[in-house]
């Protein structure tokens, strides 16, 4: 169990002991992603906005049903699911369509302005949201309030329906929901260090290059016969300087006469 340890012990001081010898490649490879993630954030990516307006949806009962208002509530909450339907089928897009096509930031076709648009509901609540994005804000505005108003007008006629309420109406947001540039940038730097790390690991994994005497010894177990320093070029001036260097003169004996 302690050798378990030990040699856990051992990995994890190898490899910080990697990371640490190419730390300079860890953060440069981190600043690179950085960077580049802040370009696609900021200069890249179009900022998207999000309006949202709510809709009560409420069936006007008799007054010999009033005892089962309870279960009125609950067939309104379970007809939600079809509203939402409602909404996004090309009975009430078709004309929001036809509205709003010529704005700035319009999602470009009858699909795309569908697949901008979202339903949402709290549990055991008559109210439901309907919440539209768009690349300009008050386009985003302009599709959720004709989405709503379209709906009040038609559902009437679908499903004999004739309380419907808009409970308040959307207006264009001064922030963008789209890209959050904060989580953005942190995700961009956990990135870049998670693959700077990598990036590391990989190098000392591929580098068959013997940069010390344990390799030797203890990796290939070959013996140590000696050492042979390195001296610098300053040093061996230095060493020149003081100490003359003697010349010997060598006969080429090719050119000696007998």
């Amino acid at each position: 169990m302690k050798s378990e340890q030990m040699a856990n012990t051992t990995s994890m001081i190898e490899i910080f002991g990697i990371l640490r010898k190419h730390i300079k490649m860890i953060i440069y490879t981190t600043l690179i992603t950085v960077f580049a993630t802040g370009f696609v954030t900021f200069f890249v990516l179009s900022p998207k906005y999000e309006s949202t307006t709510e809709i009560l949806v409420n069936r006007k009962m008799s007054d010999q049903l009033q005892a089962a208002q309870y279960q009125q509530v609950q067939a309104d909450v379970q007809m939600i699911s079809t509203y939402k339907d409602i909404i996004t089928s090309p009975t009430v897009l078709d004309e929001v369509n036809q509205e709003v096509e010529k704005y700035p930031g319009y999602p470009g076709s009858e699909t795309g302005l569908q697949k901008s648009i979202s339903i949402s509901n709290q549990q055991n609540s008559q109210v439901f949201s309907v919440t539209a994005k768009s690349t300009d804000a008050n386009t985003a505005a302009a599709i959720a309030n004709l989405t709503a108003k379209v709906f009040k007008q038609k559902v009437g006629k679908i499903m004999s329906v004739d309380n419907v309420s808009i409970v308040s109406t959307a207006s264009p947001s001064s922030t963008p929901y789209s890209p959050r540039k904060a989580l953005s940038l942190a995700a961009g730097l956990l990135v870049g260090l998670i693959l700077g790390c990598g990036l590391a690991l990989i190098r000392e994994a591929t580098d068959k290059t013997v940069i010390n005497e344990s390799f030797l010894t203890d990796d290939m177990g070959w013996v140590n016969l000696g050492q042979i320093s390195e001296i610098s070029k300053k040093s061996y001036e230095e060493v020149s300087e003081s100490k003359p260097v003697r010349t010997v003169r060598v006969t080429n004996l090719k050119d000696r006469r007998v």
